[in-house]
């Protein structure tokens, strides 16, 4: 009960701010106070789960930062290919931890559990891969691979060695995404038909024009490393290292940054593996800075009907330079209602047709003879009563997590407690391949100016 009471604190009465009886179950809140409690156990040195980062740059940072948050987990080593992230991680985390710019030396490590796995898109698959054979859980930032053809590797390697692999999309975590699962499946917007989900930027940083130390060139930073997989090698350059989210060679581009963070949420809220069909249009309007991916970009897709779902289609969007400023949603429409969720909650607006189909108005009734309008209306309003002529009204409702909640420590939570339990994380590498693939697509799309068509449930292109 104790633990109770400070899980009821810690929620607070504002999370859910206006309800309405399709509110089935506590089953959000429930979830949370799993993962409070689990971050309120106590352990020993001997229970302690050791970890290592690969990749300290903003991601990197940031993961082993949150990981550190939850309780028993330590951390050991670090790994980066420049030389001043490796000097930074024992400002921060303590001289005593290990760091090295050859990852290589994490995973021979036998006092290392886990690895968190943040580098550039393009070392993703490699990493993971050896990792997992290697006997570690792996944390893994998405998308999970750089290419189409990595991803069945990949979930081949987990499977095989049957350790642990979080995705790291994070809103499949967030409470707010649980209840809004929870409100979809009880049909509170109606049939699912169509979707717009948007991820707008208006700025240098947003525009990953990261600042770059001084002291960058060949002598900090492990380019022969960086490029080792390279099928075209480059010569030493400051923004291929620092700003590589802006080059294909090393990134995905705003799909694989962003759009896979809009699939993420949809596939858990609906239960859809992916679509069938991908088309992306975009240009490079603005940040010409040297980046070979556009920083506008439109993808269209197509879903058919699976017994998950009804068929429907979404619309992707990014804007780098949009006058709109820094905006983001999910937009899910149904035949009844609408479902809008954005950064910490989201709001329902119910619209539901009356059971009569309408006479009058914008109709072809006041062309007719008076006669005809008067016998017409006569025996609509007896076939139909005056509630069955009336839209149902139905309140609107909002959710909102509690102040200072954070879905990146959930997902964490989740990751380390899979670890110890056995239970299934919530973004294996099959969710997340199937997230991160049709994005990869949406490049595919761009770049050769055609349509793809992708096999969901059997993962590969068609």
């Amino acid at each position: 009960m104790s633990d109770r009471r400070k899980f009821l604190k810690q929620i607070g009465s504002t999370a859910l701010l206006i309800s309405a009886g399709s509110l089935k179950s506590l089953a959000a809140q429930e979830q949370e106070e799993s993962k409070i409690l689990t971050r309120q156990k106590k352990y020993s040195a001997n229970d302690k789960l050791r970890i290592a980062g690969i990749g300290m740059g903003i991601m990197g940072y940031n993961d082993v930062t949150t990981a550190l948050k939850v309780p028993g987990v330590e951390l050991v080593a670090c790994c980066d290919l420049y030389m001043g992230r490796l000097e930074r991680a024992k400002e921060v985390y303590g001289n005593g931890i290990y760091t090295t710019r050859d990852y290589k030396e994490i995973l021979d490590r036998k006092d290392i559990d886990a690895v968190i796995v943040a580098t550039s898109d393009n070392w993703h698959n490699y990493i993971c891969i050896e990792a997992l054979n290697k006997g570690k859980a792996v944390y893994c930032e998405k998308p999970m691979v750089h290419q189409l053809d990595q991803g069945l590797d990949v979930i081949r390697a987990q499977q095989q060695t049957k350790k642990v692999m979080q995705v790291g999309s994070q809103r499949v975590s967030s409470i707010a995404f649980a209840k809004a699962k929870e409100m979809y499946e009880a049909g509170d917007i109606g049939k699912i038909n169509s979707v717009e989900a948007v991820f707008n930027r208006q700025s240098a940083i947003g525009a990953w024009e990261y600042t770059i130390p001084l002291d960058a060139s060949p002598k900090t930073v492990d380019w022969g490393r960086y490029e080792l997989h390279a099928k075209q090698k480059h010569a030493y350059e400051d923004k291929r290292f620092f700003w590589w989210r802006n080059y294909r060679e090393y990134g995905t581009g705003v799909a694989g940054d962003l759009f896979v963070h809009l699939l993420s949420g949809l596939h858990f809220i609906t239960g859809a593996k992916g679509p069938e069909k991908i088309y992306s249009v975009g240009g490079l309007t603005y940040w010409k800075d040297g980046r070979n991916v556009p920083d506008v970009m439109t993808s269209v897709m197509y879903y058919p009907e699976t017994k998950e779902h009804p068929s429907f289609e979404v619309t992707l969007r990014v804007n780098f330079v949009s006058g709109e400023g820094e905006t983001g949603y999910t937009k899910i429409t149904g035949t009844e209602g609408v479902m809008q969720v954005s950064e910490g909650g989201f709001t329902i607006k119910r619209s539901k047709m009356p059971k009569a189909p309408g006479i009058g108005g914008w109709d072809s009734l006041d062309t007719y003879p008076k006669a005809m309008q008067e016998k017409l209306l006569d025996a609509y309003n007896k076939k139909y009563s005056k509630e069955e002529q009336t839209s149902p009204e139905l309140p609107p409702i909002t959710y909102k997590t509690p102040d200072g909640y954070d879905e990146h420590l959930d997902h964490f939570t989740n990751f380390f407690d899979s670890i110890r339990t056995g239970k299934p994380v919530v973004e294996d590498p099959v969710f997340g391949f199937r997230a991160a693939a049709p994005c990869l697509a949406c490049n595919e799309s761009y770049f050769q100016n055609k349509v793809i068509l992708w096999d969901a449930v059997n993962m590969k292109v068609k």
